[in-house]
Order: structure tokens, then sequence, then C-alpha cells
């Protein structure tokens, strides 16, 4: 085994164990022995002159300096990834990890497919997929794509919008029976399904000339999850902000009915962030294009420009 090589594996352990938060774990990940991983570890500290992580009986944490070399080792493992990405694809495959974080509703209703798709179009790619609708600290789960709706909390990142999410007011039929509803304070007396962190208990609508108005909700269900909150809303049990995607088959049947057809909450933009890069793997340039197609092609979403991850940033 040649040191450059050697070096690189001894990175590649530590960003593993990194991420994993546990040696065993990443061992398993790497087809090594715990005892294996745990020697590289060390000897990547004694190489660098610095401890990396904290360990105690139950958590491994990274020190300050375990911080900074992860940085590093993700730059450089990035690099020899890429160059023997270039080389495969000399091949005419496409090869090499992907992690993705997607959001839980649309992750799962929407995307999982075009992920699935794009796995069995490339099986030279091993792909994670996970669904989370938290923010995540980026470096620290080693993802290469976090798609999100909504803001990016990470100024680090490189930020492509794939698209932008109508969001409507919608209730069921039994809990509006005949009361009349034409104005947003009309839904002052109802009960609402607000879903953090999108709505409160204040909820700004727009109208097709241009007007705003601001509903202050009685939140009777709050919850961070939308699905909880449209299945909620399915029941009768209040009225609530809900994408188009999710509830256009619900209108369709008339399950739900769109409560103020002339106002609109605030649009949501579906963003992919990914890390900036001299040059991006191919694998992320084409799995990106292909959410890209799989966004645009959702109920209720418009794409003002075509998304892609430029080849060199």
């Amino acid at each position: 085994m040649s040191k450059s090589l050697d070096r690189l594996t001894l990175l590649a352990t530590f960003a593993r164990i990194a991420e994993r938060g546990s040696i065993s774990a990443a061992a398993r990940d790497l087809g090594l022995s715990q005892a294996s991983a745990s020697r590289h570890l060390a000897e990547l500290e004694r190489r660098l002159g610095v401890t990396l992580m904290q360990r105690t009986t139950h958590d491994l944490s990274l020190t300050d300096a375990g911080e900074d070399c992860m940085a590093e080792a993700r730059g450089l493992l990035a690099a020899w990834d890429a160059l023997a990405e270039r080389h495969a694809m000399a091949e005419g495959a496409i090869r090499g990890r992907l992690k993705i974080v997607a959001p839980m509703a649309l992750g799962q209703l929407f995307l999982a497919e075009a992920a699935a798709r794009f796995r069995q179009a490339h099986p030279g790619v091993a792909l994670t997929w996970i669904l989370d609708d938290a923010p995540i600290r980026f470096a620290e789960i080693g993802c290469d794509l976090w798609i999100r709706v909504g803001r990016v909390p990470d100024e680090t990142l490189v930020v492509r919008p794939l698209g932008r999410v109508e969001r409507l007011i919608v209730a069921a039929p039994a809990l509006i029976g005949a009361r009349p509803i034409a104005r947003p304070a009309d839904l002052a007396d109802l009960p609402c399904a607000a879903v953090q962190p999108f709505e409160g208990g204040r909820i700004a609508l727009s109208d097709r000339r241009g007007g705003t108005e601001m509903i202050a909700a009685r939140v009777g269900i709050d919850t961070n999850s939308i699905l909880a909150a449209h299945r909620a809303v399915l029941l009768g049990a209040g009225y609530a902000v809900m994408p188009r995607w999710l509830v256009d088959a619900d209108l369709a049947r008339g399950a739900l009915v769109d409560l103020l057809p002339g106002w609109r909450a605030n649009v949501l933009t579906i963003n992919a962030a990914f890390l900036p890069a001299r040059r991006q793997t191919r694998r992320l340039q084409v799995f990106v294009a292909d959410m890209a197609s799989a966004v645009a092609a959702i109920p209720g979403v418009t794409v003002e420009a075509p998304a892609a991850v430029d080849a060199a940033q």
C-alpha cells in the first residue's frame, strides 16, 4: 500500500467515525474490524500530533483540532473521489457514494421514486437516502446533498432553487358546514392545524392583486410534521396551510376544499444545497438534474430556471 493511499485510508476512516459517532459502526461500513478502525484513528492522531476525538465509555466527540481536520479531510477525500470518478467514467459508468438528506413528506411521496430510478440507472452508485425535516449540520453528518423546503440556514453551502411551492388554506367540508368563507378574517373562529416552522399563530396571505392580510390563527394543533397536520385536516380537526402537491388529490375528490381560492400563503422554495468545490462529482450533477426533473413534475410546483450543479465553482 502506498503512503498516499495509506493517508487517504486513515482520513476516510476518521471521517466515517466522525459521521457515525461510533468506531464499531464505521468499521462495519468500511468492512474493517473494530480494532483496525481504532488503529487507523490512533495512527492519524499520531501522524498529526493532535487528539482528534474525545472518547468516553458511551460517546465520541470531535475536538477543535478534529473539527478542523474533518473539514480538510472532506476536501481531500472529495478531490480524490472526483479524480477516481473521472477515470471510471472513461468506461461509461458513474460510480461512488451519494448521501442525501430530503424532507420527510416530499422525499417519501415524490422524490424517493426518482432516487430509486437514479440508482437503477447507475448501479455503480451507493445511495444513502435520509428523510429529515429538521435543520442539519451538513459537514458533521457528511452528506453530499441537502434537499430542503424553505431557507437553507447554512451560508457555507451553495444553494440551487429547484422549484417554488404553491400553498393554500384547506379544510374538510365538515369543518366548514354552511359557514360562508369569503375573506381571511372569516377564519378567525375556526381551529387551525399549524405546521412548524412555517406557520404559527399568524398566517400571511396574498391575493391576486397584490393585497395582503394576516390571519391571527386560533391554533388547536401545533406540529412539526406536515403529514400529521394533513391527517388532522382530513379528519376535520382544523384548517391548515398545505402545499398543493400534498392536497391536490384530496381537492379533486372533495375530501378537502380550498377555503380562499383568491388567496395564497407565501410560496416556499425547494432548494438543493451542497458544499462548494472546484469540481463537483459527475454523480452529484446527474442526481441534482434528476431531482430537478422530479420536482418540476410535482403538482403546484413552478420552476423559474433550470437547476444544475456547476461543473466548476
